[in-house]
């Protein structure tokens, strides 16, 4: 049976860190408690419906508010591989490169995309294609330090692994 394709969850501006996880929550640190409660004050339909490869889509200033790692880590664990917005906050941008959580400023893509429809993503590449309107869009590819970040699922993780090749 072929998986369905991922889709947005489509949201506004200013979707700060207590949006996507409520402070209430933050006596929590593993990933799998966090997700439970992901964007529950913001969407009603977020947990009943996300799956591994959706995407969320948000405007400007997306993840401001507190500086806390929670916010990317519900995020990701919930089954999100990608944030694209029009712009973030800098510490939730550098929060989620830190946990390995693509993030792109894409604000063109923004504008196309609504909620609940067919994404398709190369992170490597940077492109990010709306299946609905066909449109196609390139976003500026990470640096190298970052994309190793990435595809090392986050910055410890990395580091880790640069110990162990060492040896």
């Amino acid at each position: 049976m072929a998986q369905p394709q991922p889709k947005v969850y489509r949201y506004g501006r200013d979707i700060n860190t207590d949006l996507i996880l409520p402070a209430r929550y933050m006596m929590f640190n593993e990933p799998e408690d966090l997700a439970k409660h992901c964007m529950e004050d913001l969407d009603g339909d977020f947990l009943p419906t996300v799956r591994y490869g959706d995407v969320v889509v948000g405007e400007e200033n997306f993840g401001s508010g507190s500086s806390r790692e929670h916010a990317p880590m519900a995020l990701k664990a919930s089954g999100i591989v990608a944030v694209i917005a029009s712009s973030f906050a800098r510490i939730f941008f550098r929060n989620a490169i830190n946990i390995g959580l693509p993030v792109l400023e894409l604000p063109e893509a923004v504008a196309d995309f609504r909620h609940g429809d067919p994404i398709s993503l190369d992170i490597e590449e940077g492109i990010v294609k709306n299946t609905r309107s066909g449109n196609t869009f390139q976003a500026k590819p990470y640096p190298k330090e970052i994309m190793d970040i990435i595809r090392a699922d986050g910055l410890m993780n990395l580091i880790k692994q640069q110990r162990i090749a060492q040896g």
